[in-house]
């Protein structure tokens, strides 16, 4: 196989790819209540990350800083999220999920990993397997690919 071969053939997967989880995560989405899935999948990040500031979020989910402040403001309403100080720069704050926030996100976690393990019900052990492997080269790639937040303790400077 030629070098534009494989660039292609990749291609060709990335496409595939983009598309197949973008029907699968619309297929397993779960109702999140009151929040947009751009509320939810912010909050799922300060849950993931800790403390974070809110640049460095608007950086990991993509989004600008304007919109970033705005979901932000949604969910402190809601009381998902709070801010506190940032030790390290007093003109900044940092956001961590509240007791409620991080049930908000383990329920939507919940709720789309048993529609995924009802629609996985029906692959045999082979089948399973090769997702398995799947879900593990996915997994690099995601990790590798995505920003990481840039908070520093107090003790940094």
């Amino acid at each position: 196989m030629t070098t534009n071969e494989k660039d292609g053939s990749r291609d060709e997967l990335a496409a595939r790819l983009a598309i197949l989880i973008g029907r699968l995560n619309r297929l397993i989405r779960a109702s999140a209540g009151d929040l947009t899935q751009s509320q939810l999948s912010a909050l799922a990040s300060i849950s993931h990350l800790g403390p974070v500031r809110s640049g460095d979020l608007a950086r990991i989910e993509s989004v600008t800083a304007p919109s970033m402040t705005r979901l932000i403001a949604g969910l402190e309403a809601q009381g998902l999220v709070q801010r506190t100080p940032d030790p390290v720069d007093g003109r900044a704050a940092l956001l961590t999920a509240t007791a409620a926030g991080e049930e908000a996100v383990l329920r939507t976690r919940a709720a789309r990993s048993r529609k995924l393990a009802a629609l996985l019900e029906s692959l045999d052990e082979a089948q399973l397997e090769v997702l398995r492997s799947a879900s593990d080269v996915l997994e690099d790639l995601i990790t590798a690919a995505t920003p990481k937040a840039t908070v520093k303790t107090p003790h940094e400077g």
